[in-house]
């Protein structure tokens, strides 16, 4: 594999973008596989190579085949089910809806049959990499949640766990020297400061330390080569952030008319109670004494 370095000017596309992710990760290529296992076996903690992807979400061979959020579905050598996907912008109720896939991923397997047992299950990894927002209240960027007795600090043991990559939390971690990170640490710092032309050299330092890291790099710079690809990216950016600005636009309307509307309201009693005979003074101290001004 060649030696990849990215310079100062090169323009990269974002692959916190859910579509970049899953075009980087899921090309029906060697070296697409193998920075997927890479990633994988960084995130749980021990070597795992992934064998397949689920056939009910294709590999995306143009970033076009993905317009709205996929899951990478895929099974390890060993039959381990892994369920991977970037959330870039993820919505507030994350963490219970991990907790649907992740329950979904672990019950999916069939073991019906006479000579099949509970035993049999392989364990299941729901792991979602969230590019925004803070989620979790400490300033740990990875947590591996599991079924567990937090009483009597007893763990169930079981089979399925739910791996969280918070990407909001590196602000310390980036400035470590890429040689005391550790692979999670890498990966994480890989996905958020890819694009930030003022990380460039600690980008590069990690490049050449992770061989995963530098592999999904390969596809990535393939990609970004792509003018009409990066053309299809942009409008779908630029779609993603008119609507965002629209409903935030109406949002504010919608307030100061509402804001418009009680002060109207409030002139409007203040005129009737005047002409009942009140004075201004008044009406002020009942105003402030909590005294309704109702007819």
């Amino acid at each position: 594999m060649a030696k990849i370095r990215f310079e100062e000017d090169d323009d990269l596309i974002d692959i916190r973008f859910d579509n970049v992710f899953k075009a980087v990760f899921t090309r029906d290529t060697p070296l697409s596989n193998a920075a997927l296992s890479k990633l994988v076996s960084a995130l749980i903690g021990r070597e795992l190579r992934v064998t397949s992807i689920n056939v009910n979400e294709p590999p995306i061979e143009n970033l076009r085949d993905r317009q709205i959020r996929f899951d990478i579905r895929c099974k390890a050598e060993n039959g381990e089910l892994v369920n991977v996907e970037m959330s870039f912008n993820p919505d507030n109720f994350e963490p219970v809806r991990l907790e649907f896939y992740a329950g979904k991923l672990f019950t999916g397997q069939d073991i019906r049959g006479t000579d099949k047992a509970y035993g049999d299950l392989k364990e299941a990894y729901q792991i979602t990499i969230l590019a925004k927002k803070q989620f979790f209240p400490d300033e740990v960027f990875l947590h591996t949640f599991e079924y567990y007795d937090p009483v009597h600090k007893i763990s169930l043991n079981g089979k399925s766990w739910i791996i969280t990559l918070e990407l909001s939390k590196l602000d310390k971690i980036v400035e470590k020297p890429a040689g005391e990170m550790s692979a999670q640490e890498s990966w994480a710092v890989y996905f958020q400061y890819l694009t930030d032309t003022r990380k460039r050299q600690k980008i590069n330092d990690i490049l050449e330390r992770e061989e995963g890291i530098a592999m999904a790099s390969e596809v990535l710079i393939n990609i970004s080569k792509d003018e009409i690809e990066q053309a299809w990216l942009m409008s779908e950016l630029k779609y993603e952030l008119d609507t965002q600005s629209k409903l935030a636009y109406a949002k504010r309307k919608g307030k100061q008319e509402g804001i418009k509307e009680g002060e109207q309201q409030g002139k409007q009693e203040i005129i009737d109670l005047l002409k009942s005979g009140k004075s201004p003074e008044e009406i002020i101290r009942d105003h402030e004494n909590g005294v309704s001004t109702g007819g």
